[in-house]
């Protein structure tokens, strides 16, 4: 059996290659094989996105910030599927904090 990196290696050329079906099936088997694996959360909150599955994109883009909270981008890309579905507090709150994140990476430390 394939090991998680592996299946997310498979699931990202999918992705590029917009088979989103293939590259969902890969990377929820990422996830399944180590759910630690963020870079495969993050896949999978992409191939939903582009999908239009904003609900499930949500959904694991929230189990990404939770295994990398110090992640700008994360909370960056939290923000925008917030938006697309019209939740506007939450998509701001994420945005400030992927900003407080962005800052503090580059030294300003408050």
């Amino acid at each position: 059996m394939s090991d998680a990196r592996t299946l997310y290696r498979e699931g990202f050329q999918h992705f590029v290659d917009d088979r989103l079906d293939e590259a969902i099936a890969c990377y929820r088997r990422a996830v399944e094989a180590d759910p630690t694996l963020a870079i495969a959360w993050n896949g999978l909150s992409m191939a939903y996105r582009n999908q239009g599955d904003l609900d499930r994109a949500i959904e694991t883009g929230l189990k990404l910030v939770e295994l990398e909270p110090d992640d700008a981008l994360n909370h960056t890309n939290l923000s925008i599927l917030y938006q697309k579905i019209g939740m506007v507090p939450e998509a701001e709150a994420e945005m400030a904090v992927a900003m407080q994140l962005q800052m503090k990476a580059e030294g300003g430390n408050g």
